[in-house]
C-alpha cells in the first residue's frame, strides 16, 4: 500500500504535483496489483462496505495534504476532494477485458493528473 507515511517523504523530495503524482501512482499500483480489490471497492456487496472507509481513513489525510500543497501553489484544481480521488483511482484500476494492466492504469492516472492541472490553469 502507498502508506500514509509516503506522503510527507514524497512532499519533501519533490515538487507538489510530482509528489502527488508519485503517490497516486503508488496507490494505483497497489490497487491494480491486488486482484479483485478495485472490483470489491465498487461491487456494492455489503461484505466490502468497510473498504472505502478504511482507505479514506488511512490514506485520506496523506492525500489531502498533497492536494492542499499543490492547490496552494495553484498547480491543481482547488476543489478536489481526497475521498473522491481515491474512489476514482480505484475505478480506473478495475481490470479490463485483458485482465489487470498496471501500466495502463498508470497512464490513465497520469492523464487524470494532467486534467487536474489543466482545470487549475483554466479556472485562474
Amino acid at each position: 500500500m502507498p502508506g500514509a507515511d509516503a506522503g510527507p517523504r514524497l512532499a519533501a523530495e519533490h515538487e507538489p504535483v510530482e509528489a502527488l503524482t508519485r503517490w497516486l501512482l503508488r496507490f494505483t499500483e497497489f490497487v491494480a496489483t491486488k486482484r479483485g480489490l478495485a472490483a470489491a471497492l465498487h461491487s456494492g456487496d455489503p461484505a466490502f462496505d468497510a473498504l472505502p472507509g478504511y482507505f479514506t481513513g488511512t490514506l485520506g489525510p496523506a492525500l489531502e495534504a498533497l492536494l492542499a500543497t499543490a492547490s496552494a501553489r495553484d498547480e491543481i484544481d482547488p476543489g478536489l476532494d481526497a475521498e473522491e480521488l481515491l474512489l476514482s483511482v480505484g475505478r480506473l484500476c478495475l481490470p479490463g477485458p485483458s485482465g489487470d494492466d498496471v501500466e495502463l492504469a498508470h497512464r490513465v492516472v497520469e492523464l487524470l493528473v494532467q486534467g487536474m492541472r489543466f482545470r487549475a490553469i483554466t479556472t485562474r
